[in-house]
């Protein structure tokens, strides 16, 4: 979709400390970490904040378990090599890193939430039972930081993670064990957008509704995996349900380059549209197309916008027509933009 066929709308929510992580809550709550270990929690409905907690260490990570007849609604904190869980009446905290270096870098909740992963600057995986916070770590590390982790949408027991070591892996959590893997390191470091040698470490990584994963790497390109998807178009041979998700299958591959510097963040906005975001704060819209079955499988841009107010960009996610960006200015202010993106037939910009 052409730009001037988008209606797009900005504004800035500025706090003291830089923003180091974001998580949408699922009931129009953002949520906000920063590295003065303060988090708060903002209404969409009026980008307000109605909660802050304060005096944690450096927060790397945010999740948010909404309210269920089962359980309460939960934020679960990454501070340091820490997992806090905070609500209205409990308050739990977890050691999962080995020492102070061993720091936490992602947590992410299930779709039941029962179960949080995490990731560690260890290279370690692991997932935390919530019904009893036994703390499961899978048996196979990340050669270096593991800094993605993300559980496979309907498949009970699988998750995938991205990691320094230029790797994914896919594990069975129940088991701990490794299931599959795909090495990102192709042969060539230097990026055909200049001199950069930079390796393909992977700093950001996303899975669709349907089970298409998409993951960004340090050297600006994306790393797409297609032979996972369900798809409501297929026939009914393709329908049945495989014993193991197979996302990380080199026939439904596609690497290519997308940016000038490393990709900081991928979000899905749609079962086959995801945007990327840089260092620097370049957003790319991409679509994925065509199918591994006819050679026709491609990811292509669909519109692009650069961040006005944010120096440097740590965080992003999405909802279907917001847009939520966070990192630090050039005086080390914590800063989020908002956006708003849909087809309107019009181009406006506001702050």
């Amino acid at each position: 979709m052409p730009d001037e066929e988008l209606h797009f709308s900005r504004k800035s929510l500025k706090i003291p400390a830089q923003v180091t992580c974001l998580a949408y809550g699922e009931t129009d709550r953002l949520l906000a970490g920063s590295d003065d270990g303060s988090v708060r929690i903002y209404d969409l409905t009026t980008m307000k904040v109605v909660k802050a907690i304060r005096g944690l260490a450096p927060v790397s990570s945010v999740a948010w378990r909404s309210r269920t007849e089962s359980h309460a609604d939960c934020l679960f904190v990454a501070t340091g090599r820490r997992m806090i869980l905070t609500s209205c009446d409990a308050h739990t905290e977890l050691v999962v890193g080995a020492d102070d270096n061993d720091l936490v870098n992602e947590l992410t909740i299930n779709a039941r939430g029962d179960r949080l992963a995490y990731c560690l600057d260890s290279g370690v995986v692991g997932v935390i039972d919530l019904s009893n916070n036994k703390v499961v770590r899978m048996k196979k590390c990340h050669d270096s930081v593991c800094g993605s982790v993300k559980f496979i949408p309907d498949r009970p027991s699988e998750l995938v993670s991205g990691g320094y070591d230029s790797a994914v892996f896919h594990f069975d959590f129940l088991q701990a064990s490794l299931l599959s893997r795909d090495d990102l390191d192709l042969g060539a470091t230097a990026s055909s957008f200049g001199t950069s040698m930079t390796p393909p470490f992977i700093v950001s990584l996303s899975i669709s509704p349907t089970g298409i994963i998409a993951a960004g790497t340090a050297d600006g390109r994306v790393y797409v995996g297609t032979s996972g998807e369900k798809s409501s178009e297929a026939g009914a041979g393709r329908q049945k349900r495989r014993r193991k998700w197979e996302g990380l299958r080199a026939d439904g591959r596609i690497v290519t380059e997308v940016a000038q510097g490393p990709v900081t963040g991928t979000v899905f906005t749609a079962p086959r549209e995801f945007l990327t975001c840089t260092l620097l704060g370049s957003v790319t819209s991409h679509e994925i197309g065509g199918s591994a079955d006819d050679s026709s499988l491609s990811v292509k841009p669909k519109w692009n916008h650069s961040t006005e107010d944010i120096f440097k960009v740590n965080a992003i996610v999405a909802t279907r027509d917001l847009v939520f960006i966070g990192g630090f200015q050039k005086d080390g202010g914590g800063i989020i933009e908002v956006w708003r993106i849909g087809a309107t037939g019009e181009n406006a910009e506001t702050k």
